[in-house]
């Protein structure tokens, strides 16, 4: 799945650890998130929509579309 999660975290100038520890996660899970290599729960990708107060559409974009 692709998303923009690294850039909004560069816009915050916010290192993986920083995105990580405001949503409750390990900085492995943002780096593999950001990678493509795993996609982020709903609630979790409920919980990057309100923390960039974007929409789940505007930060993640599904492959197969």
């Amino acid at each position: 799945m692709k998303n923009r999660l690294k850039v909004l975290r560069a816009e915050r100038d916010w290192t993986q650890a920083d995105l990580a520890g405001a949503v409750d996660v390990s900085r492995q899970t943002i780096n593999a998130i950001e990678k493509g290599k795993f996609d982020p729960s709903l609630p979790l990708a409920f919980r990057f929509a309100r923390l960039f107060e974007k929409s789940i559409e505007e930060i993640f974009e599904d492959d197969a579309v």
